[in-house]
C-alpha cells in the first residue's frame, strides 16, 4: 500500500548531514528505521536520483519520498469481540481479556488480538504490527494502546522507549509482603530454558515498583508500576523476591500453602487458571492533541472472586 509522497527542500541548518539524518529532521512523523528502509528500497530521491543513506545533503537539495507500507496478507481479519475503552482517529485503547493471544505466532496462527483489530479497522493493515505498541501475555488481562496510523505508531513507540507511557497493574502474589518497594534487576533469556526469562547479569535493565493494596494471611494484593517493559517482567521480578504471582504456570513453582487454609480456598488457589495479573491503568500523551490521556480497567471477575475468598478467610480469623 503506497501513501502520498512527501517532498521538501533541505534547509541550510541541515546541510552537511547524512541523508537519513536529514530525513529524520524533515519528516519526524516517521521513524529513522522506516526512513532508512525507504532509502534502501530506492523510495527516496535526492534531486531526482536514489542515493545511499550516508550521502551528504546540501542546502537547497530537493527531496522526494515515496512511502510504502507493507501489507500483511497472511493476517486475516476475524470477528472477535473487542472491549474498546477509548477510540479516536489516532489510537485505540482496549481491555484485553485473559486467554487472548496478542500476535499470531507458532501455535497461534489466528484468533488473536491482531486478527480482531484488522476486522475492527481494515486500515490497520498499513500500520506496523497492526498498530500494536506493546504486548501482554496471553493470560494477562488489561489495557493496551493501539496506534491507528503510521505517524501515531512512531510517536507512541518513541514514548514507550522514553518510558513516558505509564503502565500500572494489579496482582495477587504468594506470601505476605510487609511493605512496598522496587525490584531493580536485569532480565534476559534463561541460560538453559530458552522459552523462559530470568534475572541475570547479562540481561537488560528492568525496574518494577510495587505497593501493597491489602495483605491477607498468606497472600498479598499489589499495585505495580513498570518503569521498563521487559518480557514477563513483573512475573520474573516477583518470583525473584520469592513472591510469585498466583497461578503463574511458568514462574510460580509449586504452590506452598499453609496448612490452616480452608479447603475451599486451597482448591481455588491451586486451580486458578492463569497468572493473577491485570493491566489496570494506562496514561500517555495523545499523539495529535498532546493532551494527557488516562484510562482504567477494573479487575476481571476471576481475580475479584479470588480476592473475595481471601477476604472471607481473613474476616474469619
Amino acid at each position: 500500500m503506497q501513501a502520498e509522497q512527501l517532498a521538501a527542500s533541505v534547509p541550510a541548518d541541515l546541510a552537511g548531514k547524512r541523508l537519513d539524518q536529514a530525513l529524520a529532521a524533515l519528516f519526524p512523523q516517521h521513524s529513522r528505521s522506516r526512513l532508512q528502509e525507504w532509502i534502501r528500497a530506492d523510495r527516496v530521491l535526492l534531486n531526482g536520483q536514489p542515493v545511499s543513506q550516508r550521502h551528504t545533503v546540501k542546502s537547497g537539495d530537493d527531496v522526494i519520498v515515496h512511502p510504502i507500507t507493507l501489507t500483511h496478507a497472511a493476517w486475516t481479519p476475524q470477528p472477535i469481540t473487542l472491549d474498546i475503552r477509548h477510540e479516536d482517529q489516532a489510537l485505540l485503547i482496549i481491555n484485553k481479556p485473559a486467554g487472548l493471544v496478542v500476535h499470531p505466532g507458532a501455535g497461534n496462527p489466528d484468533r488473536t488480538l491482531l486478527n480482531a483489530l484488522l476486522h475492527h479497522d481494515a486500515a490497520l493493515h498499513s500500520v506496523p504490527r497492526a498498530g500494536i505498541i506493546q504486548r501482554l501475555d496471553k493470560d494477562t488481562s488489561g489495557l493496551m494502546v493501539i496506534a491507528r496510523t503510521p505517524e501515531a505508531h512512531t510517536f507512541l513507540v518513541e514514548q514507550m522507549g522514553r518510558r513516558l507511557i505509564r503502565r500500572e497493574y494489579e496482582a495477587i502474589v504468594c506470601g505476605t509482603i510487609t511493605s512496598g518497594g522496587s525490584v531493580d534487576a536485569p532480565i534476559g533469556r534463561h541460560q538453559t530454558q530458552r522459552t523462559r526469562m530470568a534475572v541475570t547479569h547479562k540481561g537488560k535493565l528492568a525496574v518494577t515498583h510495587y505497593r501493597i493494596i491489602r495483605r491477607y494471611r498468606s497472600h498479598t494484593h499489589l499495585r505495580l508500576r513498570l518503569e521498563t517493559g521487559r518480557t514477563h517482567q513483573i512475573r520474573v521480578h516477583m518470583a525473584s523476591i520469592h513472591h510469585p504471582i498466583v497461578g503463574d504456570p511458568v514462574y510460580g513453582g509449586r504452590a506452598r500453602l499453609p496448612a490452616a487454609i480452608p479447603e475451599d480456598l486451597r482448591n481455588r488457589l491451586k486451580s486458578f487458571p492463569r497468572q493473577a495479573l491485570h493491566a489496570c491503568y494506562l496514561e500517555l500523551t495523545h499523539p495529535i492533541t498532546g493532551a494527557t490521556l488516562q484510562q482504567t480497567a477494573p479487575l476481571p471477575e476471576d481475580m475479584r472472586v479470588l480476592l473475595d475468598a481471601l477476604d472471607q478467610v481473613a474476616r474469619e480469623v
